[in-house]
């Protein structure tokens, strides 16, 4: 359901909810105290995080994103200090053409993918468990999720090995985003 009503969007409607989040973010105080920010490259309809990106290091900030090794059995966080060298990787989703550096600082703020969130951070991952495996193995990191408004759900149902998401900021994507 939620991963149809992802690839209804128009690009425009991406576009605009995209900016607002980044607006967001950019506002909030995690994002002011964070040196560096650990994000992931947008991936089919996801929010637009590449500028978000290419704010934070305009901002001085370092800014890192996963890489899946080993066929899908670890995620790493690297150094991405030119965002163009991306290529397709794991399940064709971006990332650095470079094996490292692996990224080292503990407190850095994590940007969370996801299909659908709650208002406790309960988070509906896209099934590959990438995420809660390594904040199981960095539980200092402080996480927030970027969504729109209709990933929001009032209650997720989650295992026991789920690790929620700190806080979640959402925005309308549809004819009335802007």
């Amino acid at each position: 359901m939620i991963a149809a009503q992802k690839r209804q969007l128009t690009p425009a409607q991406i576009a605009c909810a995209s900016k607002e989040l980044a607006r967001q973010l950019a506002a909030h105080p995690l994002y002011r105290k964070a040196k560096s920010l650990y994000g992931y490259l947008s991936y089919n309809q996801e929010v637009l995080t590449p500028p978000i990106l290419a704010q934070a290091q305009r901002d001085g900030k370092r800014v890192a994103v996963p890489k899946v090794f080993d066929g899908g059995a670890t995620m790493r966080f690297l150094w991405l200090d030119d965002l163009d060298r991306v290529a397709k990787g794991y399940c064709g989703i971006p990332e650095p053409i470079d094996d490292g550096p692996e990224a080292d600082d503990a407190a850095a703020l994590v940007l969370m993918p996801g299909l659908a969130f709650d208002p406790d951070g309960h988070r509906c991952g896209y099934g590959g468990g990438f995420y809660d495996k390594y904040l199981a193995a960095h539980r200092q990191h402080v996480t927030l999720a970027l969504c729109y408004d209709f990933q929001m759900f009032a209650h997720l149902d989650v295992d026991d090995y789920d690790i929620p998401v700190q806080y979640v900021l959402s925005a309308p994507a549809g004819e009335d985003a802007g």
